[in-house]
C-alpha cells in the first residue's frame, strides 16, 4: 500500500483547474477561440521569441540557478535593488514557496471566497487553515480581509490587483491605507499579475524594503509567455533571501529566462499590446451587449460578463460554447458565478465568437 504524508492524505487528487487541451481530448477537436485562460492570444514580443529560439541550442545545459542577468535587469526596470527580486516558475510557483516559507499547519491564512484558487490549492497542500471574506460590489474587499485578519492572527492575506476572475481593481491609495492596517505579524500577499494593464494611479507607492507586503508579477499575460512560466516577486531582502531556503534551484528553465529578459527589453512591443488588449475589451463589451449581456469594467486582459441570470445557467452557457468550438471560463462561487469569463485575443478569435454566442444562447 502506497502511505502519503498526513496533510497530503487528506487531499483530493485534484487541479484547481481544467485545462483547455484536456477538453479538446474529450471532445476530440482543437477549440476554434481559445478565450478561457487569460492568456495573451496577441503573443509576445519577436524578439522574446528570437531569444528563445537561440536558447534552445543551449538546452543541454541548466539554466542559470540565480537568474542572475533577469534579476539585475528586472531591478533596473523597477528601480530596486537586485536583493528585492527572486524570480520563480510563474507566480504560481511562488505562491506555492511562499506559503511552504511562512505557513505552518495550522497557522490561518486570509482569501476572498471566489478568488485565485491556486493559492488556496497551496495553501490545503502545506496545512494552512483557510479563512474566506466575501467579494463586495464584484471586487474584493479590503476592509474585510484586514477585520478577518485581525480576527485570525493570520499569518497572510492574499488580494490580487486587479482581480481575477472579475477584473476588478483598486486605487493604489486603497492599497497602501490596507496596507498601514495590517495587523502586526501578517504579511500582505499582493497579487499584481495583470499590473501592467491597470491605470497609473491604481499602483500603490511602496517601498520595497517594506517587510509588511511582498509583491507578484509575471510575464504570463501582457508579455504573452504563459507556456514560459517565468515570474517574480519584489519583497524585503530577507524574505526573498528566504526564498533560497525552499526553492527547486533548477526551476527556472534557461530558456525562459532568455525570453524574459528579451520580453523585459522590449516596452514597446509590450505598449502595443496594451493597447491591443483594451481594443479586445471594448469588442468583448460591444458583442455582450448585443446579446443583452453586461461587460464588467476591466483592467485585466479579459472581461468579466453578466449574463443576467444564474450560475446554473452561466455553467450551461459556458458548455453550450465549448460545443460550438469557443473555449471559456466562469467565477465559481456565487454570486460572481452569474458572469462569465472572456479572455480578450486578436480580431479572428472574437468574429467566433460573435457568431458562437447567440447560437449557444438558442440552444439554451
Amino acid at each position: 500500500m502506497i502511505r502519503f504524508a498526513p496533510i497530503a492524505a487528506t487531499l483530493p487528487a485534484s487541479v484547481p483547474f481544467v485545462g483547455p487541451e484536456t477538453l479538446e481530448r474529450r471532445t476530440g477537436r482543437p477549440f476554434a477561440a481559445r478565450l478561457g485562460a487569460n492568456e495573451n492570444g496577441f503573443g509576445p514580443s519577436p524578439r522574446a521569441v528570437a531569444a528563445m529560439q537561440a536558447a534552445a541550442t543551449d538546452a543541454w545545459k541548466y539554466g542559470d540557478p540565480t537568474s542572475f542577468d533577469l534579476i539585475d535587469a528586472l531591478a533596473a526596470h523597477h528601480g530596486v535593488q537586485p536583493g528585492n527580486i527572486v524570480v520563480g516558475e510563474g507566480i504560481d510557483g511562488l505562491l506555492g514557496l511562499l506559503v511552504r516559507l511562512l505557513v505552518a499547519p495550522g497557522d490561518a491564512v486570509v482569501t476572498s471566497d471566489g478568488a485565485y484558487p491556486t493559492f488556496n490549492f497551496h495553501v490545503a497542500g502545506f496545512g494552512g487553515t483557510l479563512h474566506k471574506v466575501p467579494y463586495r460590489n464584484d471586487a474584493e474587499d479590503p476592509q474585510a480581509l484586514l477585520d478577518r485578519a485581525t480576527e485570525t492572527g493570520a499569518r497572510l492575506v492574499y488580494l490580487a490587483n486587479p482581480d481575477n476572475p472579475m477584473g476588478s481593481w483598486h486605487k493604489g491609495a486603497v492599497i497602501q491605507a490596507m496596507l498601514d492596517r495590517m495587523p502586526e505579524g501578517a504579511l500582505l500577499v499582493l497579487d499584481e499579475a495583470y499590473a501592467e494593464f491597470v491605470p497609473a494611479e491604481s499602483m500603490p507607492d511602496i517601498d520595497p524594503d517594506d517587510p509588511r507586503v511582498i509583491r507578484m508579477r509575471t510575464f504570463s499575460k501582457a508579455y504573452g509567455m504563459a507556456g514560459a512560466r517565468m515570474g517574480y516577486a519584489i519583497g524585503h531582502p530577507d524574505l526573498i533571501a528566504g526564498f533560497d531556503r525552499v526553492r527547486n534551484h533548477f526551476g527556472v528553465n534557461r530558456t525562459g529566462q532568455a525570453g524574459a529578459l528579451a520580453a523585459l527589453a522590449d516596452q514597446d512591443w509590450l505598449a502595443r499590446v496594451v493597447t491591443w488588449v483594451a481594443a479586445a475589451r471594448d469588442r468583448i463589451a460591444a458583442i455582450a451587449a448585443h446579446n443583452g449581456m453586461t461587460a464588467l469594467p476591466s483592467a485585466t486582459n479579459f472581461v468579466a460578463v453578466d449574463i443576467g441570470r444564474d450560475g446554473a445557467f452561466a455553467r450551461r452557457l459556458v458548455d453550450a460554447l465549448a460545443t460550438e468550438g469557443v473555449f471559456i471560463r466562469m467565477p465559481g462561487v456565487a454570486p460572481l458565478n452569474r458572469c462569465i469569463r472572456i479572455s480578450c485575443a486578436p480580431g479572428p478569435e472574437l468574429d467566433i465568437l460573435a457568431q458562437a454566442l447567440p447560437r449557444a444562447l438558442k440552444t439554451l
